[in-house]
């Protein structure tokens, strides 16, 4: 990766929409180096994929928090039974295997507060495998995803 696909993967994280065209143009390449650029940085998996920054109040979710879980035991099948579990949850956002006091970390989002009591008590609750669950309400948003912090140096720059 140089410098070139660091600044694309900077310019897309900003503006996924930009035309092929514009992106060259930004970059000071022509469009069809931009493009098999992209298709390099797709093919080897630097960009997943594409999607829409969606408002969650437009669609209803109002209320969104973060789930810990402590497990009632770490062996391969009580993880793999819960991990299995929270794929089932469209409402779990993102699930992370951490380090600490808790076994996981889960960013839910709900349509208000019986939803978030539903959700955790008889969705997240009822899968196998969960000794404690402690819920997490957000209050305010301070900073929104702004996505990878990509620097333009590199990932290596110190």
């Amino acid at each position: 990766m140089d410098d070139l696909d660091l600044k694309t993967l900077i310019a897309l994280q900003q503006n996924g929409r930009i035309t092929n065209v514009d992106l060259a143009r930004q970059l000071g390449i022509a469009p069809s180096t931009m493009l098999d650029r992209l298709r390099r940085l797709e093919e080897h998996g630097l960009i997943r994929g594409y999607r829409a920054i969606i408002d969650p109040k437009s669609v209803g979710l109002t209320l969104q928090g973060f789930v810990a879980v402590i497990l009632t035991g770490h062996d391969k099948e009580s993880i793999r039974s819960f991990e299995e579990g929270i794929q089932q949850i469209p409402n779990v956002r993102a699930c992370y295997h951490i380090t600490g006091r808790f076994d996981y970390l889960l960013h839910v989002a709900a349509r208000d507060l019986p939803h978030w009591g539903e959700l955790v008590k008889e969705r997240i609750a009822a899968i196998s495998g969960i000794a404690k669950l402690e819920s997490f309400l957000v209050l305010s948003e301070i900073k929104e995803d702004q996505g990878w912090p990509v620097e333009e140096e590199g990932p290596t720059a110190k």
